[in-house]
């Protein structure tokens, strides 16, 4: 909705622009707001609980305004210079210097979020009226930025207060990186002869060769020019440059190499690199039609059969973390498909979280003897018990070449 001339200059004041978002609203849709609530951009770690606190307080608890607020010991001193004489405590009086034990609680107002009674709203004009409820919050997330060096502080802070779950190794097969503006910086260079330069970071070659030691690693690019080989080649890393499907050479890189699609940690950064990141859905769109209606019933009532990719792990939507089958480490793919009515009987309950189920997983191994029809037998039979989990393993790592292509009896089956 676009605002009137009048409230979009530097002295506009919030009520003033909620106050006519509110009358917008009601118009386009019929309908009455009962409480309106208010969340400042300006403040990037407001959590769920402090909006969830503010809504509530006045929606079911009764007050008519509430505000996010943090404890606060600090002793706050006015300059009075412009309109007194000398300086002054505002929250304290400076000849008593009282310990920080023996003082009232103060609170500060963190800026994050306010509610207000539609109605009282409407008749004062201020986000202020009536009983006013106090929602705590924690003080490490209070941060207002109101200029360059308060964004400064919250890109710094971000990665404490709000870390994004990385993948670790062990999730990982393999690592694909796209070459242009992965592995530099977007640009390129052309001199008068039309030959193209690019520029590179040392600081991406060690950290490539420190992990060159624990993965594969493949460079995939769909640029011809002769510099993405030459590159690779200092790197010591396998390429794949002038593709045009990089997608479908993904794929078959995935199958020489036996490494399962979803276990790929791909680095891409532009359009032509959607195709792979969405490369392990289409796999399993390929392998569902190959299961029965039961099975694939199974499957969504056990989701924990699918395996997971190291992209899902980004993705901050899903149960809330007080929900039974919620778990900080469990991508959303895998959570949503869970319901109450799933938990498992007091016996198999974690026994120091109450409330989340012990998984108990049944591995197959090798023991379905390389034949799909003994592998989902196995894992119907095991999923009756448990949640199944099977291995995959490239034969040409886990077997001598000399016994490549014989049958031989293991204590886990015949391979």
């Amino acid at each position: 909705m676009e605002r009137p001339a009048a409230i979009v200059g530097d002295t506009a004041t919030s009520e003033a622009a909620v106050l006519h978002a509110l009358d917008v609203y009601e118009a386009e849709r019929a309908r009455t707001v009962d409480v309106v609530l208010l969340v400042q951009c300006t403040s990037p770690f407001v959590s769920r609980e402090d909006i969830d606190g503010v809504a509530r307080a006045v929606a079911h608890e009764g007050a008519d305004t509430a505000v996010t607020v943090a404890p606060f010991h600090g002793f706050v001193w006015r300059d009075g210079h412009a309109v007194e004489e000398g300086t002054y405590g505002v929250n304290h009086d400076k000849s008593v210097r009282p310990r920080r034990q023996d003082r009232p609680q103060d609170y500060l107002e963190t800026g994050a979020a306010y509610a207000m009674d539609a109605a009282g709203f409407r008749t004062h004009r201020h986000r202020f009226f009536g009983h006013t409820a106090l929602v705590r919050t924690d003080p490490a997330r209070v941060l207002e930025i109101d200029d360059p060096h308060d964004l400064a502080r919250a890109r710094a802070l971000a990665p404490l207060l709000d870390p994004s779950p990385l993948p670790s190794l062990a999730d990982v097969d393999a690592v694909v990186l796209d070459f242009d503006g992965t592995q530099t910086d977007d640009r390129v260079m052309i001199d008068s002869d039309g030959r193209e330069t690019v520029a590179v970071h040392r600081g991406d070659g060690l950290g490539i060769a420190a992990l060159r030691k624990g993965v594969p690693l493949l460079i995939l690019s769909t640029e011809q020019n002769p510099v993405v080989a030459a590159r690779a080649r200092k790197l010591q890393v396998p390429v794949l440059h002038g593709i045009d499907r990089k997608d479908e050479a993904l794929k078959r890189w995935c199958d020489e190499h036996a490494i399962a699609p979803e276990r790929v940690l791909y680095v891409g950064n532009d359009v032509n690199d959607l195709p792979c990141f969405s490369l392990e859905l289409a796999r399993r769109g390929r392998l569902r039609p190959r299961l029965g209606p039961r099975r694939r019933a199974r499957c969504h009532d056990h989701p924990r059969r699918l395996r997971r990719h190291p992209r899902d792990r980004g993705l901050a939507a899903g149960p809330h973390p007080d929900h039974p089958f919620h778990h900080p480490h469990r991508p959303h793919h895998v959570r949503k498909h869970h319901h109450d009515q799933h938990l498992p009987p007091a016996h198999l309950r974690h026994p120091h979280r109450p409330g989340h189920p012990v998984y108990i997983t049944g591995e197959i191994g090798i023991n379905h003897n390389g034949d799909l029809d003994n592998a989902i037998a196995l894992i119907d039979a095991a999923a009756e018990a448990a949640t199944p989990s099977s291995s995959r393993s490239a034969p040409r790592r886990s077997a001598p070449r000399a016994t490549s292509g014989t049958s031989s009896a293991t204590p886990r089956g015949a391979g």
